[in-house]
């Protein structure tokens, strides 16, 4: 996250003394990744963030791999995925490589435990549902259209405040960035970026918790559960300052980029990752030149596979999607329009389609949860005698 915050009671320099009112030393701690060379916090405990009461047996998560080398387009129908009250439970990987996991999540309840994930960072696409996301960082509202962007190592629980759920979320290898080309050399947003600093939801209300207990943290490495136990409170922080934390950002507040003529994808690009991007499609006037071509081109994905995740509206360049529903389009054949949605585009004003596409530029495998969920015959849609 390349934006500076800071909450609570922090001391004027880094690693001086910096005592609590019973005269004990308040215990810092360095929140970060890359080394000492990536984004990081220096953040301010009650008690010492080492302390272990126990380590409970793991238990693996390890998604089943179905398909490793796939050529196919496929299509998902989301909202299929079981409704499960366990936060970790209920997330289902269905599609991954080296650098990311993709998958969807529909949990029915706030968990008792915390959880840590330290393998990758998170962006938690909120579709339906509403809560707090909890962090020893503070606190931080979402609502449908949030991404949640939640950096490794962060000790958080999400609050819901509904039943009704539905998640997609991708899970990170490298740190979640802002596009590059919308940034300056200070990591301040650029005029013609499609959002700013003024779009970020940070924490800003900090709550410590000095309480003693048992408190569980179950912490995903390696596609293993680890349930420690901590006899204090993780939320014991009094105060941080650094550029790793977590936050949100609302897909309706970014604002499109339109032209004369079709614009192509990077358009509408919101995050970059390690060997990936994501771009976020919401509703925008289409392209003014008199004989322009709203839909877009056909087009081969050399380098990428395609994720489209459907929210609303609908998508103009295909026929037959509905909310919640997800494609693949894999790298190494060509994709494009529907039948019938390149002519029926000519001559429209404007789309209110919402949808979150993911890009990886190295091939996904499918995961068994991703079988359950497919609706066969999907590449046949493109041929129009079928």
């Amino acid at each position: 996250m390349p934006f500076y915050h800071r909450l609570g009671k922090i001391p004027r320099k880094r690693h001086v003394v910096f005592r609590q009112p019973n005269g004990a030393l308040y215990q810092e701690e360095l929140v970060g990744t890359q080394g000492f060379s990536g984004m990081s916090t220096l953040a301010y405990h009650l008690h010492a963030p080492t302390q272990i009461r126990a380590i409970e047996s793991p238990y693996p998560i390890q998604p089943k791999i179905a398909i490793e080398n796939n050529i196919n387009p496929l299509k998902f129908e989301g909202f299929d995925v079981p409704a499960v009250d366990d936060y970790i439970d209920s997330r289902r990987v269905l599609f991954l490589n080296s650098d990311m996991s993709i998958g969807l999540a529909a949990p029915t309840a706030t968990p008792e435990y915390f959880f840590k994930n330290a393998d990758a960072d998170e962006i938690l696409f909120v579709h339906r549902g509403r809560g707090e996301l909890q962090t020893m960082f503070g606190t931080v509202p979402f609502e449908p259209g949030d991404y949640l962007v939640i950096p490794r190592g962060t000790v958080y629980k999400p609050e819901f405040e509904t039943v009704d759920n539905r998640l997609l979320f991708v899970e990170s290898h490298g740190p979640v960035l802002t596009p590059r080309r919308y940034r300056n050399d200070f990591g301040q947003m650029l005029e013609h970026s499609p959002f700013c600093e003024r779009d970020i939801k940070r924490p800003e209300i900090l709550e410590t918790f000095d309480e003693r207990g048992d408190f569980e943290v179950r912490i995903k490495k390696r596609n293993t559960i680890f349930p420690f136990q901590y006899p204090y409170h993780p939320f014991d922080v009094v105060g941080w300052d650094g550029y790793h934390y977590p936050y949100a950002f609302n897909i309706h507040d970014f604002e499109p980029i339109t032209g004369r003529i079709h614009l192509p994808p990077p358009i509408h690009q919101t995050f970059e990752g390690r060997n990936f991007v994501i771009c976020s499609f919401v509703p925008r006037l289409y392209d003014y030149h008199p004989e322009s071509i709203p839909a877009p081109y056909h087009h081969s994905n050399v380098d990428s596979d395609e994720i489209l995740y459907y929210v609303d509206g609908n998508f103009m360049s295909r026929n037959d999607v509905r909310s919640g529903q997800l494609t693949l389009h894999p790298a190494g054949i060509p994709h494009g329009p529907h039948p019938g949605a390149i002519e029926r585009s000519i001559g429209q004003k404007e789309t209110q389609e919402l949808a979150v596409m993911i890009d990886p530029f190295n091939p996904l495998m499918i995961t068994e949860d991703a079988l359950k969920l497919e609706v066969e015959d999907y590449y046949r849609v493109w041929y129009e005698n079928h």
